[in-house]
């Protein structure tokens, strides 16, 4: 057992903590949720959010907080900025191995359900990513987990425990990214319950929780409305109601957009799903727990495909049912048989060993330069992916040939071990085109000064703030996210129109510096010529000034 957690730990340490700063950020959400922390430290301003130094109400504040305080102890870095991500992720295998132990089957259970978890390719994307969903998912897991607790308990005193823990992950939840933090949980609860025959003993539970949520939330949400009365009006109308139900909602998506993603999400282990199925089927989930999980993961699932705006990270809270559910399944079909998990192993061996041999053709036969993968200065990255690809191929087949369902189970997460571990160092330059300007933005950083003027589009505007260390750039012909706050700013010409701006750079002043993708900058025709350009990687840095 101790072997099993140690080896589950240090996957999670090597995979997902080692490598954080070895990626550049990327647009746009790194740098905003990065930008936005940055400002809070810099202005002592904890309760407000401001990017670009205008008000920006489209998320509370509790993945900024947790943000900040990763920069103030480890530096305004990658590294810093993905790691509260990382570890949330780290949380909720930890919550799902506990659950799982106490209620689905003891420590092989919990261990095997916590390395499914952690080997999932949303999970992993998303965790050694700068986004708030790992944070806000791990919140909801924890209260998930704790409601589930205090409906299995028989004594009143840890019942109402275990009742306020699940308030308090919902509050925190809520301080993150706002009310799906009880929507959520109120359409897995009650449909359980229904389905449990304990549908009235909600109305003697509910209040705890609510209590505990409300006292987590209440002194944020106060001030914020004492400082800021039109926010929760704007957080609640346009980034709730009108983004659930607009037919111009942000992100808009079709119903059926999240179908594919579960399933491509849920990778490498969603190919077991017809074994996992049959362990399950035998069930009937007459036991609580997987009655749970099914409705933890149905009722979400349906309820975030309604809305009308989606992204791919929207969907994460679900896997950790998903995750319980294939583990679970998988558990109970391997005491039986093998035949659907070898067929689904030997699949996934020929589409990894495929992908092997495509990056070699990709790269050896005469293909034009625009085709390969890899650039010619890159052949160690096409050696670390290869050799992760074969070496995931090998663990398949060889988790395929073994009768042992510990040692299957152990082939089959540690496989994408190297593959997962060289994602980070060894992704393509060309995939970064137009997404990572960093190090342009630092190169041309002596360009700088504090009386330079910096322009940029609303895409764009978050990594000028971070790497020149500023919040005062004007926005270029559309406010998009900032428009909230362009229009309660005190400043009036922070948003330039393109005949606006044109105006501007005929005769400059003082050093104007636009910086703004390459493919927006070829359209804006009847611009004077720049005294200083540079273009590389899909971006363009121009400025404007008299010749002394």
């Amino acid at each position: 057992m101790k072997k099993s957690a140690l080896a589950v730990i240090g996957f999670f340490v090597l995979v997902y903590i080692v490598p954080l700063g070895m990626r550049p950020l990327t647009l746009p959400d790194e740098t905003r949720y990065a930008e936005i922390p940055r400002e809070m430290l810099v202005s002592g301003d904890w309760v407000v959010p401001y990017l670009d130094g205008l008000r920006y109400f489209e998320k509370p504040v509790m993945g900024y907080w947790f943000n900040a305080a990763a920069m103030f102890l480890f530096g305004q870095n990658s590294f810093a900025v993905r790691l509260p991500s990382a570890l949330a992720t780290g949380g909720s295998a930890l919550l799902l191995f506990l659950f799982v132990r106490k209620f689905g089957g003891g420590f092989s259970a919990g261990i095997s359900t916590a390395a499914v978890f952690l080997t999932t390719m949303e999970v992993f994307g998303v965790g050694c990513f700068n986004v708030l969903d790992g944070l806000f998912s791990m919140f909801l897991t924890g209260a998930m987990v704790f409601f589930f607790f205090a409906h299995k308990e028989k004594q009143p005193g840890k019942k109402i425990g275990f009742l306020s823990v699940f308030g308090v992950f919902c509050g925190l939840a809520f301080l993150t990214k706002g009310f799906l933090a009880f929507a959520i949980p109120v359409i897995t609860i009650v449909p359980f319950m229904i389905w449990e025959r304990r549908w009235q003993e909600l109305f003697r539970i509910c209040w705890v929780p609510l209590l505990a949520a409300f006292l987590i939330a209440l002194p944020w949400s106060v001030i914020i409305h004492q400082r800021e009365p039109n926010f929760w009006h704007y957080f609640f109308w346009v980034q709730h109601i009108k983004r659930f139900m607009s037919d111009h909602a942000q992100h808009s998506q079709p119903f059926y957009y999240f179908i594919p993603l579960l399933f491509l999400g849920g990778l490498p282990w969603t190919v077991f799903v017809p074994a996992a199925f049959s362990g399950l089927r035998e069930t009937a989930l007459k036991d609580s727990f997987l009655r749970f999980a099914f409705c933890w993961l149905l009722f979400p699932f349906l309820f975030l495909s309604a809305s009308r705006g989606k992204l791919g990270t929207y969907i994460l809270p679900c896997f950790q049912p998903l995750v319980i559910l294939i583990t679970a399944g998988l558990l109970l079909y391997l005491k039986k048989e093998t035949k659907w998990v070898t067929i689904g192993a030997y699949f996934l061996a020929g589409v990894t060993g495929s992908c092997a041999v495509g990056l070699i053709l990709n790269q050896v036969l005469p293909v034009p330069l625009g085709w390969k993968l890899f650039e010619p200065g890159e052949i160690w990255k096409l050696v670390f992916v290869f050799l992760g690809a074969v070496t995931w191929t090998v663990f398949l087949v060889s988790a395929a040939e073994t009768s042992g369902v510990k040692q299957k189970l152990i082939w089959f997460c540690f496989g994408p071990l190297l593959l997962m571990l060289s994602s980070e160092a060894a992704m393509p330059e060309r995939f970064k085109y137009g997404l990572v300007p960093g190090e342009f933005l630092l190169r041309h950083a002596n360009r700088i000064s504090p009386d330079t003027t910096l322009v940029s589009d609303n895409y764009l505007v978050s990594q000028v703030c971070w790497f020149y260390k500023r919040s005062d750039v004007c926005l270029l012909d559309t406010p998009g996210e900032l428009e909230y706050g362009i229009s309660r700013a005190p400043e009036k010409n922070r948003l330039f129109t393109l005949d606006q701006f044109r105006e501007l750079v005929a005769k400059p002043s003082r050093r104007i510096t636009l910086i703004i993708l390459e493919k927006r900058f070829r359209h804006m025709d009847q611009l004077p010529q720049p005294a200083f350009m540079d273009r590389d990687r899909g971006f363009v840095f121009a400025q404007f000034y008299e010749d002394p």
